[in-house]
């Protein structure tokens, strides 16, 4: 069997087993949803009966996974419990809001923190060199939702001047798509500045402990011995190899910013896949928490999986197959 196909199969395999993990999980938590509603409605026993019977919980749990797996195979992921809309459309309006968030901050965060990981790796042993590596260290260990409320506080009740919640200002009257863009934009900035306050750190890390290695490479004091500068050694040669390492810990990234952007999604309201599952948590929607999970896990599966293929593509040694 040819390697990719093999990992293609994998890959395959493994959303199955996600897919599956994520139903029962949710299941056998604490917490009924129709007890929930019948608390909130006073419901009688009858009226709570067929709420069971409308949202297919009135079926033992073998039942209701082969009823989730038929569903999903025809493209249906339920209905809201909490929400009363199809759970597709709910979340197709989340992860776009999630994905203008995450586009934005990992771009800042990734393009600024490589470069200041090659800045800091190319003078090794100075004192900006320390500074940076201190700095990054401690910004790397504050937790994600601690810098949330603290800009929250600065910007909302000391300085103000920027949005502290939601994605446009409520109520707003736009005159063209461009005050709108503006708006958006506004309440971007805190959320985004979060995150890469955070997780800037972690690429200038690894992109300077990876810098460190190829600079100590047999080729590179080769060059260095044939009087090419330093400048043109670190940024013609040392960092394109030094950029392999990154691109592992780029999808690495894509993992640990599922749950950051969680915990900036519910500090800033932002009405993204973060709060959606936070609320879906809350009022144990089951059919949104399969799909919010079932999302995010699929995009982390199929992140390793196009990684190990520019991994190859950028290192030639590799193999698909390894």
């Amino acid at each position: 069997m040819p390697p990719l196909l093999r990992r293609v199969l994998v890959l395959c395999a493994s959303i199955f087993a996600v897919l599956t993990f994520n139903f029962f999980l949710f299941h056998i938590i604490p917490g009924d949803p129709i007890r929930l509603i019948a608390r909130s409605q006073r419901l009688d026993p009858e009226a709570v009966a067929r709420l069971r019977t409308t949202y297919g919980l009135d079926g033992s749990l073998p039942e209701q996974y082969g009823k989730y797996l038929s569903n999903l195979a025809h493209g249906d992921l339920g209905y809201s419990f909490s929400l009363h809309e199809n759970v597709a459309d709910i979340v197709g309006r989340a992860l776009l809001n999630t994905l203008i968030l995450l586009t934005v901050s990992t771009l800042i965060v990734v393009i600024v923190g490589i470069a200041i990981g090659v800045f800091a790796g190319s003078r090794q042993g100075t004192r900006s060199d320390s500074t940076t590596v201190v700095t990054s260290l401690v910004f790397w260990s504050l937790p994600t939702f601690w810098v949330g409320m603290l800009l929250v506080f600065i910007f909302g009740v000391w300085i103000g001047g920027l949005p502290i919640s939601g994605i446009t200002t409520p109520n707003a009257v736009y005159g063209n798509w461009f005050q709108y863009i503006s708006d958006i934009g506004r309440h971007l900035i805190l959320p985004t500045l979060t995150l890469a306050i955070v997780d800037i750190a972690f690429f200038v890390i690894i992109t300077r402990t990876s810098l460190l290695e190829v600079m100590g490479e047999d080729y590179m004091l080769t060059a260095r011995g044939k009087g090419l500068s330093r400048r043109t050694m670190v940024w013609k040669h040392a960092t394109r190899n030094a950029l392999l390492p990154v691109v592992t810990a780029s999808v690495l990234y894509i993992s640990a910013l599922v749950a950051g952007a969680i915990q900036v999604e519910v500090v800033f309201s932002w009405p993204g896949m973060g709060l959606l599952m936070y609320n879906s948590v809350m009022a144990r929607d089951y059919p949104t928490l399969e799909a919010c999970f079932l999302l995010t896990s699929v995009a982390v599966l199929v992140a390793n999986f196009c990684a190990d293929l520019i991994y190859r593509r950028l290192d030639p040694r590799v193999t698909v197959g390894t």
